[in-house]
């Protein structure tokens, strides 16, 4: 066979994978126009055939999405076991595929929380007789991606559940529409649109698999397997028939036909941070330009493996935080064409990185009962995860395959002699410099792609993912898909507002962070910017990135002598989920592929969609989200901003996890001035999130290990932190009232000093006893400190300075006595408020 009937094959074959997957996808199609009102008839189908791509929507499609009592042809076959699969059932029938009167009762109830569930042990039979939230029924946005109370969402009034799935099949409708038409001609590209459409309008849809489990989300990971399970077949030549009696066969359970493929970058933290000298003037577009850098990295290795292995994008279970998990066929070819992609990779992370940065590969064979749901005898499907779990480690100890036959050369080729030319490159500090940018500054390939796309970010939409350059520059003019260049086309926009729906046209992907700017000519105020106002650099345009000199100086404010005081600084913000490995090994009572896959999409949005939202609409536009998705975070602002924002995320994870106790996340927050090299920003949030991690149990201050946050040098749990910025707020009040001098807050820290050693008897001296009693007096200290303060206002008589005293005592004290030494955490806040 020559080469070009070969690529015709191939193509065919990624043709029909993408056939069986969005087969797979619609295979409830009917039960959504049913609940919407509407038959899934000839005139219905019609209506839908002209916004698909040619020949999709045949008789062939339409006996496959419609109600079986017994699968007849292999893809029924096919269809069918993996929508099992993914449900984690046996050979039992999902009940709603024949039961009219349970879809009738599933017409008016919504979709539960599988957050609420982890942890929960219940006797109850049914997880809706305990878990008390549920899904609105409306399209995805920031704003709808929140859990709310049963009563407020969920009624048994039929015709109202009517109306609300029209609206959803109507937004459907004009959403598939809004595809680009050109792109249905290549349909890999066209599939991958159509994902995210149906995430928006199906994901908030109870599955007739699983009350908890959306209609995205199951047949998001059917599909996956259904393509799996029929190439597994197809590629080893067998014929329908024989398909048909192999999956038939309960005693081919046990065969891995499934190989599930692991992607992890690894050395983030050194490929976002690594510093040279002209790293710090650019360090925000650059921190930006990195960020993107990585997860576009990450997306386009989870893309080779696509297509080096001939798969639809809905193969790709998830990509997030620099991980992804895609599933393909356990073939000799899979796994030859893996490691080929491994070694792609590894080339190119060698030239561009030295080696410092890279994505590691991993598999796992799975087979049928791999999938199963646990019972109360054996373990199933936790073992697989485990397993999974145990890849990613195995990625991290295996890098570039240096203890393998095919580990690189220990030395670089040519290394030193390729400084010759142009230098050391000036951002990162250690390639060879490439190419002049301005002001003559030279930089490597690497750094000079990273400085563009952190300036193009400003003011693009969208990335196109081609085979080769595009030779024309104009953005207007359409790109034709049909000669297979345009691979894929990503709306990378942040939503303005809660709102506004995930939706544009083409698929997204969230890869992209909040940016503040300049919104206007008058933001510029010199006074409210010292040291910046001369300088030219600094000079700021409307739509201009803010700097990280222009953040640290935005928590400053006008005084009432209208002079601007508070410190310039800046505070990073860095976190990531609880123990989140046990989350997903053990949390769920039953796990399935179908809602592992939920779990980790649900746990990805909330910090890479809502969190930039958050940002960008409300009261911290300040702020430049590094990185933010997966289960983590690492942003950067001002330095009170940050330490609200902070409080405002807990506030709002604990609400968008059900208000469960058992799925938190612990937090760091580092206060610098501006300046200070951004590795050094790094580390100090990294050592901030460190403390946090090992925050100490405290029967009155926190109860639990970790669910805490770290501030000023100080550790709290996230309920006590809550209060401690209340107290701010009341110390604030309190000094205005009474007018307490600067100089009684700052006699305030040894007294809170000696108070934090009586509470936890620390001490290394020998005369341990003498010591208590003398942190002791610090009761009587403060009481001598504040008489002397108020004996000292003129105009107060006896009266007025018991009264003042007593308010004193209610806030400042009562604060040092509870929290000890951390209540510096209001104090501080105060006081650098009020710095001049």
């Amino acid at each position: 066979m020559d080469r070009s009937q070969t690529k015709r094959d191939l193509r065919n074959r990624l043709d029909v994978s993408c056939r069986i997957a969005l087969t797979s996808l619609l295979r409830d199609l009917g039960k959504f126009a049913e609940r919407a009102g509407l038959a899934m008839d000839a005139t219905l189908l019609s209506e839908l055939k002209n916004d698909f791509p040619p020949n999709v929507i045949d008789s062939g499609f339409i006996a496959a999405t419609a109600p079986h009592q017994q699968p007849e042809t292999a893809l029924d076959w096919v269809l069918t076991i993996a929508n099992q699969a993914a449900a984690g059932l046996g050979d039992k029938k999902i009940a709603a595929d024949q039961d009219t009167a349970a879809e009738q009762k599933r017409l008016t109830v919504r979709l539960l929380t599988l957050f609420e569930q982890i942890n929960a042990r219940s006797d109850k039979k049914s997880a809706s007789d305990f878990l008390q939230y549920r899904y609105p029924l409306k399209p995805m946005t920031p704003a709808s991606l929140f859990p709310v109370l049963a009563n407020d969402c969920e009624h048994g009034d039929r015709n109202r559940s009517v109306k609300e799935y029209f609206t959803l099949w109507e937004g459907f409708g004009k959403g598939l529409k809004s595809i680009p038409a050109s792109h249905r001609e290549a349909l890999p590209l066209w599939l991958d649109h159509f994902e995210t459409l149906w995430a928006c309008y199906t994901a908030c849809i109870p599955s007739t698999a699983a009350p908890d489990v959306s209609f995205y989300d199951q047949s998001k990971t059917a599909a996956a397997l259904a393509v799996a399970l029929w190439r597994y077949h197809h590629d080893r030549g067998e014929d329908e028939e024989t398909i048909r009696h192999h999956l038939a066969d309960r005693a081919t359970w046990d065969e891995p036909k499934f190989l599930l493929v692991q992607g992890d970058c690894f050395g983030i933290q050194e490929f976002i941070f690594a510093t040279g000298g002209e790293t710090q003037k650019r360090a925000a577009k650059l921190l930006r330009g990195r960020s993107f850098y990585v997860s576009l990295l990450s997306e386009c290795a989870a893309l080779k493996v696509l297509e080096m292995l001939d798969l639809p994008p809905t193969s790709q279970i998830t990509n997030a935080a620099g991980k992804f998990l895609i599933v393909a066929p356990h073939t000799p070819e899979a796994l030859e064409r893996i490691a080929e992609v491994q070694k792609v990779l590894d080339r190119w992370f060698i030239e561009h990185t030295w080696g410092q940065s890279g994505i590691g590969l991993v598999w796992e064979p799975a087979c049928r009962n791999d999938l199963l749901k646990d019972t109360d005898r054996e373990q199933f499907f936790s073992k697989l995860i485990n397993r999974l779990f145990r890849g990613l480690e195995k990625i991290k100890l295996q890098r570039f395959d240096l203890c393998g036959p095919n580990a690189p050369e220990p030395l670089f080729k040519g290394y030193l002699d390729a400084f010759a030319s142009m230098g050391e490159c000036k951002i990162d500090g250690r390639s060879p410099a490439t190419h002049q940018i301005t002001d003559g500054v030279a930089v490597c390939d690497l750094a000079f792609d990273q400085i563009a796309i952190g300036n193009r970010l400003t003011n693009r939409d969208r990335i196109l993912i081609t085979r080769s350059p595009l030779v024309s520059k104009s953005h207007s003019q359409p790109l034709k898909t049909r000669s297979g260049n345009l691979r894929r086309c990503w709306d990378i926009t942040m939503p303005e507002a809660m709102d506004q729906l995930l939706w544009n046209g083409c698929a997204r992907r969230h890869i992209n962070g909040y940016v503040p700017f300049f919104e206007s000519e008058n933001s510029w105020i010199s006074d409210k910017y010292p040291r910046l106002e001369n300088n030219a650099d600094f000079k700021p345009h409307p739509g201009e990135p803010k700097l990280l000199d222009h953040l640290a100086c935005e928590d400053r404010r006008l005084n009432e002598k209208q002079r601007w005081v508070g410190v310039e600084a800046l505070m990073t913000l860095k976190g990531d989920v609880d123990n989140l490995g046990s989350i997903f090994q053990g949390g769920l009572r039953e796990p399935t592929f179908a809602r592992t896959a939920a779990l980790s999409r649900q746990m990805n949005v909330f910090f890479a969609v809502y969190l930039p939202t958050l940002c960008h609409e409300g009261d911290f536009r300040k702020t430049y989200t590094v990185f933010a998705g997966g289960d983590d975070f690492f942003l950067i602002g001002p330095w009170h901003s940050q330490i609200r924002l902070a409080a405002k995320m807990r506030q709002e994870f604990t609400r968008y996890v059900a208000g469960n106790p058992a799925v938190t996340f612990s937090a760091g927050l580092s206060m610098t001035k501006p300046g200070l090299p951004v590795r050094a920003l790094a580390a100090l949030a990294e050592e901030a999130l460190e403390d946090a991690k090992k925050h100490p149990s405290d029967a009155r201050l926190a109860p639990d290990l970790k669910d805490a946050v770290s501030c000023f040098g100080q550790v709290v749990g996230w309920k006590n932190f809550l209060q401690l910025l209340e107290k701010s707020d009341e110390l604030g009040k309190l000094v205005g009232d009474l007018k307490l001098s600067a100089g009684y807050l700052y006699g305030l820290p040894p007294l809170i000093h000696m108070a934090e050693n009586l509470r936890s008897g620390r001490t290394d001296r020998p005369d341990r006893k003498a010591i208590q009693l003398e942190n002791a007096l610090w009761h009587s200290r403060f009481a001598y400190q504040t008489r002397r303060l108020l004996e000292r206002q003129k105009g107060l008589d006896d009266k007025a300075r018991r009264r003042y005293q007593q308010e004193i005592t209610n806030v400042i004290y009562s604060g040092i006595a509870y929290f000890a030494s951390a209540y510096q955490i209001p104090l501080f806040i105060y006081l650098y408020q009020q710095r001049d």
